[in-house]
């Protein structure tokens, strides 16, 4: 799923940001994933990699770099952001967790925080079946949001 910085070379449009999201309703993620970024990447960061695997978007929000990967356009393909928010060792792990599930339980809407080799990332994902264009916008807005704004209070309590 994790796509190398290194491959991610394509920068996206800023024209796309223009298009309302809403106008994106007739089932193309693709347009709708690049609308959402352009609306988010206020430093026009964005790169995409296209391969077999599918769409790996790379974008800057805040103090985050955010990752959308979109595995193909079908029913049975998905949706999939994450952003990394804290690398892993840290000082005080059993603490850390507990606090991981408890903003789980009370802050993460859709997303939530995962454990993803060393490092600790804001994920959220689903299966493209009915997906509607919000849903897509919502995904990236929410791990984006969550991700800016955990990030440095997680790296000062814990490193």
């Amino acid at each position: 799923m994790a796509t190398a910085a290194s491959e991610l070379t394509t920068p996206i449009s800023g024209d796309i940001a223009e298009s309302a999201i809403e106008e994106l309703t007739d089932n193309h993620p693709v347009a709708v994933i690049e609308a959402v970024i352009a609306s988010l990447d206020t430093e026009e960061s964005a790169m995409v990699s296209k391969t077999g695997d599918g769409h790996t978007w790379k974008f800057k929000y805040g103090t985050v770099e955010v990752f959308v990967h979109l595995t193909g356009e079908s029913d049975e393909d998905s949706l999939t952001v994450w952003s990394t928010v804290l690398k892993l060792p840290v000082s005080d792990e059993a603490k850390l967790f507990r606090e991981l599930l408890e903003l789980n339980w009370s802050t993460t809407l859709e997303a939530r925080f995962a454990l993803m080799g060393d490092e600790i990332v804001v994920v959220a994902s689903r299966p493209l079946a009915d997906i509607a264009p919000g849903e897509i916008s919502r995904a990236v807005t929410i791990v984006a949001t969550l991700a800016d704004e955990n990030d440095e209070p997680l790296q000062a309590n814990f490193k």
